[in-house]
């Protein structure tokens, strides 16, 4: 008589073993993977402060490009046709990115601040967690209660392995004058209450992790100099990075059960880096 016991492993795996006779056999599930895009492009006429500028060279000006470089006829390609190409002019902080410490400031926690090429890539890739802060009106301010509340809401407890992802919902209004005034922003508090769990990375779907700058600007205004960019400044007490413009948090179907990926572009010396951030969920078959 055979015999099959399912075994529920972490995360919700399992594992068969089979029992045939006396002997017992493991049968390993295959599990198919499924990515899910969480980036912005790089476009021209970007709905953000900086945009870039694109430059399209197609495949005839690529042969004549080519034929420059090589010293050869243009025509002389298949078809009079080359390779084609683009030239980008832009800054490092447009398109989803990582923002390294040294974007913070010169110093933190006392060191000399981690450019992006330094940046540990394990911080960037690892456990997922998403927050869901959608039901915060535009310009608000996310709170430590807050973040509290949507941890007991999803019934997860931080950890520093943990990927940090903040919900807005201020990117299904990207390529909008709409995307930079609607989402809420990660308060100070809230940002030092992840971090104190070991946190390295904290990503957002929206421009910026702090509040719209309409807003930060106005409470400035009203006297408040600590309203401008305090979970970024933050950043020259404890270390950590930011993603920003994240897309597509609601695709991801569990806010615990994925792994986070935003390795970024190796850039010498800089403030930050261009990534193609990713959700992989592991889908039993």
């Amino acid at each position: 008589m055979t015999w099959f016991i399912w075994h529920l492993g972490c995360r919700g795996r399992y594992t068969v073993y089979c029992i045939c006779g006396s002997e017992w056999r493991e049968i390993r599930v295959a599990n198919q993977r499924r990515i899910i895009d969480l980036s912005l492009p790089l476009e021209n006429y970007a709905t953000e402060p900086y945009p870039p500028t694109i430059t399209y060279f197609d495949h005839r000006a690529g042969a004549r490009r080519l034929g420059e470089l090589a010293k050869v006829d243009p025509s002389d390609f298949p078809e009079g046709m080359a390779l084609a190409s683009e030239a980008v002019q832009t800054g490092t902080h447009s398109g989803t990115h990582v923002d390294a410490p040294w974007h913070y400031g010169p110093l933190c926690e006392g060191r000399p601040s981690l450019t992006i090429d330094n940046v540990p890539l394990e911080w960037l890739f690892g456990h997922g967690v998403v927050l869901d802060f959608r039901h915060k009106e535009p310009g608000a301010e996310i709170t430590e209660r807050d973040v509290k509340e949507a941890l007991s809401k999803i019934g997860h407890e931080l950890s520093a392995d943990d990927k940090v992802l903040i919900q807005t919902g201020a990117d299904k209004y990207w390529g909008t004058r709409h995307y930079l005034p609607k989402q809420s922003g990660l308060g100070v508090e809230a940002t030092a209450f992840i971090l104190q769990w070991g946190v390295k990375a904290i990503g957002i779907d929206a421009w910026g992790v702090d509040r719209p700058v309409a807003k930060m600007a106005e409470s400035y205004g009203k006297g408040d100099l600590s309203a401008l960019w305090p979970s970024h400044f933050y950043g020259r007490s404890k270390e950590y990075v930011q993603i920003e413009k994240l897309a597509n948090l609601d695709m991801i179907p569990s806010p615990t059960e994925f792994v986070f990926s935003a390795l970024p572009v190796k850039i010498d010396k800089a403030s930050a880096g261009w990534c193609r951030a990713v959700a992989i969920i592991e889908e039993e078959t």
